[in-house]
C-alpha cells in the first residue's frame, strides 16, 4: 500500500528550512565581508601629495635586486608651516637588517654585523683557490657549536709576494656565554701585548712565505661574554675583519692595523694591511636629490680617474718629478670641489685603471671617491670599459659602490646588458617635491669580442656598444616620467618670505606648456653620432654648433651600433603633444673615455658632449654640478693641455642648462647655455 505526498505540506517543509537557511548564510557573509575581508581604502592622499603642479607617489624607494626606480623623496612627515627645516633634512631613522638574520658562516665585510668574534687563524695553502677547502683550519662539530665555524677572510695576504697563500680565518658566535674578543695587536717575534688581559698568539706569521722578511704575528684579546658586556663595551667588539693593498684609506668604519703585514718596496711591492672594524657604524646616505631654493642644481662629471692600487704613475705631465699621481688627482678633486660646491657628483667610468696597476679592485674602490665623500656630496656612478679588466664583475663592483657613503648609484635590471643602468630624479625644493629634473645612467660595456678574440689570439679590441635592451629600457623609463607645467614655478611662495617671486622675472620662456622635465644622460664609450654627423648650424649667428677641442683622429666610439641615438634618444620627446618642433626629453649626452676630446656638440638638437683627456668636464644646472673629471694626472692626456673637469649647472628650476670647464690653474673655458634661455634656436 503506497502512501500518497501531499505537495502543499513538502512545499510548507522546504520553505521553512530555506528561509532561516538564506537569512542565516546573507548574514554571515555580511559579517564575514565586514570585519575581514573589507579593506578600507584610504585613497591616494594618504600616500601621495599633490602640488598644484604634480600628483607623484612620495615613498622610500629600496634598491631592489633590479633597480629599476631612482631616488624619490623619503616618506618623512610633512614639515610643519613656518618651521626652518626642509623637507629633504626631514629624515627617518635608517632601516637597519636584523643583525640575528646574517649568516654567521660567510664572510661579506659590508654587511653590518654586530656580532662578536671567538677565535682568530692563519693558514697558509700551496693548492690554488678553487682547491682551498684542504688548507682550511682543523675543527670539530663541538667547537663550531660553541666558537661557531670557520670563516676565510677572502684576501690572499701573500698575493704579491709570498711562496703561497695565506688566509686569515675567524669564528663568530651568537652564544651568551662564549668570551668575545676585544682587541687585536700585530707584534714582532719574541714581543707580547703589553696591556692586561687574555691575550692569545696565532701561531702562523702573517709574513709566512716571504723570503728574509721578519716574523709578524697576530695576538687576540678574549675578554668577557656577551651576556656580561656593557652596551658601549658591545659596539667597541671587533666584528670585521679585511685586508687593504696600498698605502690609502680602508672601506668605511674600517682601521688599519699598524704595522703593514707586506712591506712597500717601490716599484716592486705594494703594502698589504691588516683592517678591521669596531661594532657597527652605519654607512651616512644622501638625501633625495633637490635643486635649491634659487632655482639651481649643479653637476661636476669626473671621467677615467685611473686609479691603481699603488700611489699611480704620472703620465703626460709637464712638470717633474711627478709622483703618487693618484693622490694628485685627489688634492685636485678636492680643491675644485670647494671651490665650486657642486650638489652631485658623476663618476663616467674608468674609476680603475686596469692595465694591470688594478690587481686588486677592492683596494682601488675603497679610495676613489674619498675626495667626494668626505664632503658628503651625493654621488653616482657608471662603469667604464677598464673597469672590468680587474678581475672582480661589474655586479661585484656595483655592490661595492652601492654600500659606500652618499652612494645614490645602482645595478639597474638584471635582464638587460650592462650593470648600472638607472635613472635619478631631481626634485623641487618647495613642499610639492615635483620630478623637475631627470639623470639618466647606461653601461655602455667594456669590449665586444671578434672572430678572433674568441679564440684567444688577440686581446678584445673593439669597443662595446648600448645595446637594443638598454634602448627598450630607456623608453620605458622616459614613459614613466610625468608631464608637468614648464617653466616650474614653486609652490607655497609665501612660506619663504618672497623667495619665489623673485625667480618670476628670471624664469624662461614666458610660455607655459606641459612637458616632461629636462633630461640628462651619463654614459662612458660615446656614439658613432659624435664623429659621423655634422654638427647643428646656429641660424641666428650661421656657426656650427661644436665648442671645445675635438681629436678625430684618437675617437673612441664602437664599431657597431644597435642605434641608440635615433631609435632611443630621438624617439623620447618632451611631450607627444608638442606643436611644432619636436624637442627630445634628453638635451645632453656626456661621455668620458677619449681623454683629448674635450668638446660639445650638437646633433640634432642633442648636446653630445666629453669630459676630456686629463681634465674635467662639469655642467651646472641650479646648484647641481656633473663634473666629468677627465683630471686624472693617472689617464693618458697630452702635454700642455691642463688638467679640467666639466660642469653642467641647471637653474630656473631645470629650464635653463649651461656648461664649462675649469681647468687645473682654475681658469674657466667654454662657457656657454645649452638649452633654455640664451640657448642656440632650437633644432627641428
Amino acid at each position: 500500500m503506497t502512501m500518497a505526498v501531499n505537495p502543499w505540506r513538502l512545499f510548507r517543509f522546504i520553505h521553512s528550512i530555506l528561509i532561516p537557511t538564506v537569512a542565516v548564510f546573507s548574514i554571515t557573509t555580511l559579517l564575514t565581508w565586514i570585519f575581514i575581508l573589507y579593506q578600507p581604502n584610504p585613497g591616494p592622499g594618504n600616500i601621495q601629495r599633490m602640488g598644484w603642479q604634480a600628483w607623484d607617489a612620495v615613498s622610500t624607494i629600496s634598491r631592489t635586486e633590479d633597480g629599476v626606480k631612482g631616488s624619490e623623496p623619503t616618506s618623512a612627515p610633512d614639515v610643519p608651516a613656518g618651521d626652518s627645516v626642509d623637507w629633504w633634512n626631514v629624515t627617518t631613522e635608517q632601516k637597519q637588517p636584523d643583525p640575528s638574520t646574517l649568516p654567521l658562516d660567510v664572510w661579506s665585510p659590508l654587511l653590518p654585523h654586530d656580532t662578536g668574534l671567538t677565535e682568530i687563524t692563519v693558514e697558509k695553502c700551496m693548492f690554488p683557490a678553487s682547491m682551498s677547502y684542504l688548507c682550511e683550519p682543523k675543527t670539530t662539530p663541538e667547537h663550531d657549536a660553541i666558537k661557531g665555524k670557520w670563516v676565510r677572510v677572502n684576501r690572499d695576504l701573500n698575493l704579491e709576494s709570498g711562496l703561497w697563500s695565506l688566509h686569515i680565518y675567524y669564528r663568530r658566535s651568537r652564544r651568551l656565554d662564549v668570551d668575545l674578543i676585544q682587541d687585536i695587536v700585530l707584534l714582532p717575534s719574541g714581543e707580547e701585548p703589553t696591556t692586561p688581559g687574555n691575550w692569545h698568539k696565532v701561531s702562523t706569521s702573517l709574513r709566512d712565505g716571504v723570503p728574509r722578511v721578519a716574523a709578524l704575528y697576530l695576538w687576540y684579546n678574549l675578554g668577557k661574554t656577551l651576556s656580561n658586556l656593557s652596551s658601549d663595551e658591545k659596539s667597541n667588539l671587533i666584528t670585521e675583519l679585511d685586508v687593504l693593498f696600498g698605502s690609502d684609506r680602508p672601506w668605511y668604519g674600517f682601521e688599519r692595523l699598524e704595522p703593514p703585514t707586506t712591506l712597500e718596496q717601490k716599484g716592486r711591492l705594494e703594502s698589504a694591511w691588516l683592517t678591521y672594524r669596531r661594532g657597527v657604524k652605519p654607512v651616512p646616505r644622501a638625501p633625495p636629490l633637490h635643486f635649491s631654493r634659487n632655482g639651481t642644481f649643479k653637476v661636476m662629471q669626473i671621467a677615467d680617474l685611473h686609479f691603481s692600487v699603488s700611489q699611480g704613475e704620472c703620465r703626460d705631465v709637464p712638470f717633474s718629478p711627478c709622483e703618487h699621481s693618484d693622490n694628485l688627482t685627489r688634492s685636485l678633486m678636492e680643491r675644485v670641489l670647494d671651490a665650486e660646491k657642486p650638489d652631485m657628483v658623476v663618476f663616467s667610468g674608468d674609476q680603475l685603471n686596469g692595465q694591470g696597476t688594478s690587481w686588486d679592485p677592492r683596494s682601488v674602490l675603497a679610495k676613489f671617491a674619498t675626495a667626494v665623500t668626505d664632503r658628503a656630496i651625493p654621488w653616482a656612478a657608471v662603469f667604464g670599459n677598464h673597469d672590468s679588466e680587474n678581475g672582480l664583475t661589474r655586479e661585484d663592483q656595483m655592490a661595492l659602490i652601492q654600500g659606500m657613503p652618499y652612494s645614490m648609484a645602482m645595478p639597474g635590471p638584471k635582464d638587460i646588458h650592462g650593470v648600472g643602468n638607472y635613472m635619478l630624479k631631481v626634485f623641487s625644493p618647495d613642499a610639492s617635491k615635483t620630478h623637475i629634473l631627470s639623470l639618466y645612467f647606461l653601461d655602455s660595456g667594456d669590449y665586444s669580442k671578434g672572430v678572433f678574440d674568441w679564440f684567444g689570439f688577440f686581446h678584445p679590441t673593439e669597443y662595446d656598444w648600448i645595446r637594443q635592451d638598454q634602448i627598450d629600457w630607456f623608453l620605458q623609463e622616459s614613459a614613466t616620467v610625468q608631464p608637468i607645467e614648464r617653466p616650474f614655478t614653486p609652490d607655497g611662495a609665501s612660506d619663504f618670505g618672497g623667495i619665489w617671486e623673485r625667480q618670476a622675472d628670471q624664469l624662461a620662456p614666458t610660455g607655459k606648456r606641459l612637458a616632461k622635465p629636462n633630461a640628462l644622460m651619463f654614459f662612458h664609450i660615446p656614439l658613432k653620432e659624435s664623429y659621423d654627423i655634422a654638427p647643428d648650424v646656429n641660424p641666428d649667428s650661421g656657426l656650427p654648433l661644436d665648442i671645445g677641442i675635438h681629436d678625430i683622429d684618437g675617437r673612441g666610439d664602437a664599431k657597431n651600433s644597435d642605434g641608440f641615438f635615433e631609435k632611443g634618444v630621438a624617439q623620447a620627446l618632451e611631450s607627444d603633444h608638442s606643436a611644432g618642433s619636436k624637442m627630445k626629453e634628453v638635451k645632453v649626452i656626456s661621455n668620458g673615455h677619449c681623454h683629448v676630446t674635450e668638446n660639445c656638440r650638437r646633433i640634432k638638437g642633442v648636446w653630445l658632449c666629453f669630459g676630456g683627456g686629463g681634465h674635467v668636464n662639469c655642467f651646472y644646472i641650479d646648484d647641481l654640478v656633473l663634473m666629468h673629471l677627465h683630471s686624472s694626472y693617472s689617464g693618458y692626456g697630452k702635454i700642455g693641455f691642463d688638467r679640467r673637469f666639466r660642469f653642467y649647472e641647471m637653474t630656473d628650476f631645470g629650464e635653463t642648462i649651461r656648461t664649462y670647464k675649469r681647468t687645473e690653474k682654475d681658469e674657466i673655458l667654454d662657457e656657454m647655455v645649452l638649452a633654455g634661455k640664451g640657448a642656440p634656436p632650437y633644432y627641428g
